[in-house]
């Protein structure tokens, strides 16, 4: 049963997940948007059992066919999210249908990886997950900051207007 309650959790966990990146959201502009996925590298590298043992060269293949689908998946998510300005002059981010269909497909992909390497006797650990899943953050926040960079401030941009509002906050 416990099982069962844990494939629940996940289903739900990346539902969640879908269903928050198909919201707008707006994008800070902060510049350290490697560091959450980096934090999440060094933790599972920190792990013991990213390579079973047992099995060392399958754990290795099955390892880096999972960092590559998390890579693919990010890129994937980072270009199909849809990327404007407010009238504030704010950066926004909204998920589209096929940032859904990316994220089903490398779900699809990575179930098809677990079974494989389940079929053929080899562990794998949540370091494993965690490695994947801060490949598919970093990338995906990196195509978007590489995106946002191309998008231009609009007219009467807020950072534009900062100055003058400080200036006036002054004279009252």
């Amino acid at each position: 049963m416990p099982g069962l309650v844990n494939v629940l959790v996940i289903v739900a966990v990346i539902a969640l997940v879908v269903v928050r990146q198909c919201s707008a959201r707006r994008i800070s502009g902060d510049r350290r948007w490697w560091v959450l996925p980096g934090i999440l590298l060094v933790m599972a590298l920190r792990e013991p059992g990213l390579v079973d043992r047992d099995h060392e060269m399958l754990s290795v293949v099955i390892l880096g066919a999972e960092l590559v689908v998390g890579l693919v998946t990010g890129a994937g998510w980072g270009w199909t999210a849809r990327l404007w300005r407010g009238e504030d002059g704010s950066l926004w981010s909204k998920g589209t249908r096929a940032t859904a269909y990316v994220w089903t497909g490398g779900l699809a992909l990575r179930v098809a990886l677990y079974g494989a390497a389940a079929a053929l006797g080899v562990h794998q650990g949540s370091s494993a997950l965690m490695m994947a899943l801060a490949a598919t953050l970093l990338v995906r926040s990196g195509v978007l900051a590489l995106r946002a960079a191309g998008i231009p401030a609009s007219y009467g941009d807020a950072a534009d207007r900062a100055p003058f509002r400080q200036a006036w906050k002054d004279r009252v």
